[in-house]
């Protein structure tokens, strides 16, 4: 029975990768709860488990006594000496018990706890590798569509990660089989098991794509300032450069605009604006607010971070966008409550009641 138990071990630990000793911890503190169960003892059960010498040994300690007063840890001197030839009145002696002896009751405590202290091992090993994937861009295979909800169940790293719906872009049509790029938002510990939490539609994933396709920005050279996003539809990206030879808009557009395209294409078509950051604020403004033409940008007092803009009159419909998105992501870019208003009336009598709130 030893050497199939510590074969069991050796096994556990290769397959699953969980230390035997670990293991080891687990199944004692398993096998004393049984024995405590099933043969109504105290703290007098010893387990002893030695992988080396392939010993597995289980024991009872009771005291010999002429009269029992405490039945958990005494025992008479006739039941004694069946175990023990020399055993006195007065002495420990100790029951070596047989692993059949447990019964039923007892195998099965000890197989529960055990398998309890296998799942906790495997979690906190998953939690520690996970760690190392959290705010970083990581590869993941599809590997099954749910038809009712379209959420996906992807594998990284030969564990199914669920990806649902809500966090997939909308122009996400994902079959199985397909290699996908995906944000790690954060790790999930779950009751029976660790998971990521992840996404295509974070901000930081067009981040880490950028890092990823632009050498500067990798090095350091180029910094990515901030970035506003609505997933799917349009990204603003704001860039600097330390380095007054280095173009940092041109070093992410690349080669005939080859890193940008990459980038457009794992995002299924979403727009990029990339703009030149500036420690000028309303400088800053004037740049997040492109493709339109801004005439003037006016940094309004108070605690509140809040300006006016005015822009060419064909141009007001360009600056605030589609739905307001243009100003809405040309806001969360650079911070600021945005007033835009046109050439021909940009005073006006009242705050403006439509400019545009930061929100992430």
């Amino acid at each position: 029975m030893n050497k199939e138990f510590f074969a069991a071990l050796q096994m556990l630990e290769s397959e699953k990768g969980i230390s035997a000793d670990y293991l080891i911890e687990k199944i004692t503190n398993a096998i004393i709860i049984a024995v405590k169960k099933d043969y109504e003892v105290a703290d007098n059960v010893s387990v002893v488990i030695d992988p080396e010498k392939c010993k597995f040994d289980v024991s009872i300690t009771k005291n010999v006594v002429e009269i029992i007063e405490v039945p958990e840890t005494e025992i008479l001197l006739d039941e004694a000496l069946a175990f023990d030839k020399k055993a006195k009145i007065g002495l420990p002696v100790t029951i070596h018990l047989e692993t059949k002896q447990f019964g039923r009751i007892a195998a099965q405590t000890a197989k529960h706890v055990i398998r309890q202290g296998i799942r906790e091992a495997e979690r906190s090993q998953m939690m520690e590798q996970f760690k190392n994937k959290v705010f970083e861009i990581v590869t993941a295979v599809v590997q099954k569509i749910e038809p009712a909800t379209g959420n996906a169940t992807v594998e990284i790293d030969k564990n199914e990660i669920l990806l649902f719906k809500n966090d997939q872009l909308p122009g996400d049509n994902l079959h199985e089989g397909d290699r996908i790029k995906v944000y790690v938002v954060d790790v999930v510990n779950l009751e029976k098991r660790c998971s990521l939490k992840i996404s295509r539609t974070h901000k930081d994933l067009v981040k880490r794509l950028f890092e990823r396709e632009v050498p500067e920005i990798f090095d350091g050279v180029v910094e990515v300032k901030s970035i506003s996003r609505e997933a799917g539809s349009r990204t603003k990206i704001a860039v600097w450069s330390k380095n007054p030879d280095v173009d940092p808009i041109g070093s992410c557009i690349g080669p005939r605009g080859s890193r940008i395209s990459a980038i457009v294409e794992e995002l299924k078509g979403e727009k990029i604006d990339i703009i030149k950051y500036s420690d000028d604020d309303a400088e800053f403004i004037k740049e997040a607010l492109s493709p339109a033409t801004v005439l003037s940008v006016t940094l309004l007092p108070g605690i509140e971070k809040a300006c006016r803009v005015v822009v060419p009159d064909n141009q007001l419909s360009l600056a605030i966008g589609n739905k307001g998105q243009n100003a809405k992501l040309a806001a969360r870019l650079t911070g600021y409550k945005i007033d835009i208003r046109p050439e021909s009336s940009p005073e006006p009598e009242e705050p403006a009641e439509e400019a545009v709130e930061v929100t992430e």
